[in-house]
């Protein structure tokens, strides 16, 4: 791998030269930011044969919402968008803060992390696992399915119980691709059809995007692609992405408000509309649907907002979003509410009508407490506190083979850049103590027999 690296370092830095060649206008931060967002693409396309990248993907996705968009916005896309939809602030300022956040993020994200700790799997722990409990990964699934026809039932805090455990059927299909020598298509199709099945159904395709990734990484790490096979995938996935986010605004409008059904037709017909209007892959389709990646709209109406209007917080709405994170309903009856559209309205400026859910984002929520020097400092806390947890699941995994996979459980939410913070932290750690706990009291069906882990050790110690 490291051969790899090298040589992917060198081709990175000509083609840094190149696009400044090609785009000599380009607002310096500008060029920072979208070179800062190639190499973390780059990381992830190196590394993804050996790891599950979930730091990488989290770089990553802080990069599309909070570099990319925003560069494409300040660079053409803008005049596609109107009112508090508009950047607010001009690029030089916006990115003088988005920038070193988004790289103290990243910065922290990696601080300690050893060999990327916490995403190797141990396959020949995970081959050994699967053949002392053949059953366990058909038993995750069978929990998945079972677990995400409850959550429903239950209140908040008892659903998201079964919303962690809906995702083991996530869980088990990895087993399967790593634990066996074929590849068993059925549960496969079974475990990503019913996403792709609910997603079509609820509009939101964010988690089956997220999937799909972790999906490909494993098997990536089983198969070792070469580059050209990889590139092709990446190639099919970003034309994926693009049309899913081009027909979202449509597809939403069409079974949300005007009561068409949620079904593939309904997908064809809006693919269909959005293709007649302005096209697919127009400017204006595409400026219309920046949006829906660019962050960087609403942390640029906070900027113009906090402190002309309101003043730093220094702290004190970190300090009710940690409580909303950590503590249950019935011991904070007052924290925050997923989505709350007082806070954001208070905040960004931009009203927000009786059912919408908005998020000021983590990044958002740093300059408010602590402004542009102290907010990229608190982001470099925030991402070390993620390269911490993922420690955490490396060590469990010492005995427990099975902990690597199940980190995509606890992170599958928190990568994502657009949500609330105190929805990002409450996830992280809820997930992750309802996970160890679950391997704590179930470890004679989790753990390696003692053969296993004794060979195991003598591996390591060799």
């Amino acid at each position: 791998m490291k051969s790899n690296s090298k040589i992917n370092i060198q081709y990175f830095i000509l083609f840094c030269l190149v696009f400044k060649f090609l785009f000599l206008d380009l607002n310096w931060f500008t060029y920072a930011a979208l070179m800062l967002s190639a190499y973390q693409f780059c990381l992830i396309f190196i590394s993804v044969n050996y790891f599950i990248p979930i730091r990488y993907l989290s770089g990553f996705m802080m990069c599309i919402q909070i570099l990319i968009g925003p560069a494409l916005a300040y660079n053409g896309l803008d005049v596609y968008q109107e009112g508090y939809n508009k950047m607010q602030v001009p690029e030089s300022d916006y990115f003088a803060y988005a920038f070193p956040a988004v790289l103290m993020f990243i910065i922290g994200l990696n601080f300690l992390s050893g060999n990327l700790a916490g995403e190797k799997p141990d396959t020949e722990g995970l081959k050994n696992y699967v053949k002392e409990h053949p059953v366990m990964p058909y038993t995750l699934i069978l929990v998945g399915f079972i677990s995400s026809l409850v959550a429903a039932y239950f209140s908040s805090d008892l659903a998201f119980v079964f919303l962690v455990l809906s995702c083991f059927k996530f869980v088990g299909i990895f087993l399967i691709v790593l634990g066996n020598k074929g590849i068993k298509p059925l549960p496969l199709l079974v475990v990503y059809g019913s996403i792709i099945s609910s997603s079509i159904a609820q509009g939101m395709f964010f988690d089956l995007l997220t999937w799909l990734v972790f999906l490909g990484s494993i098997y990536a790490i089983k198969f070792k692609p070469n580059n050209y096979l990889k590139a092709t995938f990446v190639i099919i996935f970003s034309l994926f992405a693009v049309v899913i986010q081009q027909l979202k605004g449509d597809y939403r409008e069409a079974t949300w408000k005007q009561g068409e059904e949620a079904n593939v037709e309904t997908v064809k017909k809006s693919l269909k509309k959005k293709n007649e209007k302005q096209g697919i892959f127009s400017a204006e389709s595409l400026g219309s649907s920046n949006l829906r990646i660019n962050q960087g709209y609403i942390i640029t109406n906070i900027m113009k907002t906090v402190p002309d209007k309101v003043p730093y917080e220094n702290g004190a709405e970190l300090e009710l979003i940690l409580e909303s994170s950590i503590l249950p309903r019935i011991i904070a009856p007052n924290k925050l509410n997923s989505g709350d559209r007082f806070i954001f309205m208070k905040y960004s400026g931009i009203p927000v009508a009786v059912g919408t859910s908005m998020a000021l984002s983590s990044v958002g929520d740093a300059y408010i407490n602590y402004g542009v020097l102290g907010g990229a400092i608190f982001m470099f806390f925030f991402g070390a506190l993620f390269s911490y947890f993922l420690k955490l699941f490396n060590k469990k995994s010492k005995d427990f083979p099975i902990a690597i996979l199940l980190a995509t459980v606890a992170f599958y939410y928190p990568i994502r850049p657009d949500c609330e913070l105190q929805t990002i932290l409450g996830h992280l750690f809820k997930s992750t103590i309802i996970i160890f706990v679950i391997l704590s009291v179930w470890k004679h069906n989790f753990k390696l027999s003692a053969f296993s882990l004794k060979r195991k050790r003598k591996e390591l110690a060799f």
